[in-house]
């Protein structure tokens, strides 16, 4: 699998921890290897250094060249449309599992059951139509 997602000016990273934990930032400057100058234009995350090991770096790159004013990164984020395109789903479902009830964590082990034996069933289906002489297992 080849490393695609780069430290780079203008990439958007996702803030893992710290204060502004849960918020999107973009990088707008490499200061070192350790650190970068970041902002967070439409998530309220003031413009600041902060180090790549509270970082998680996402697929979403806006355009402007290094060192870019106040003024011209907020309009980058518009115009990528970053907040409608950061759907946030695996973060989302994590919620959602820790939040969960004894009995919904029973009615989903049920259902994952029963998914299993109806692909297992037509799996069955299918290898015999191919293969008469298929007695499964």
């Amino acid at each position: 699998m080849v490393f695609r997602r780069f430290v780079e000016v203008g990439r958007v990273a996702y803030i893992s921890f710290g204060p502004h934990a849960g918020k999107l930032i973009v990088i707008i400057d490499v200061t070192d290897e350790n650190r970068a100058l970041v902002g967070g234009p439409c998530t309220q995350v003031r413009r600041q250094a902060m180090p790549f090991k509270y970082m998680q770096l996402t697929d979403f790159i806006l355009k402007f060249p290094h060192g870019s004013r106040q003024k011209y990164v907020p309009q980058a984020w518009q115009k990528a449309d970053i907040n409608t395109k950061w759907a946030a789903k695996k973060i989302e479902s994590r919620e959602r599992k820790a939040k969960m009830t004894d009995s919904d964590h029973f009615k989903v082990m049920k259902a994952k059951k029963m998914r299993d034996r109806i692909i297992k069933h037509q799996l069955g289906v299918v290898a015999h139509a191919c293969n008469p002489s298929y007695l499964g297992g």
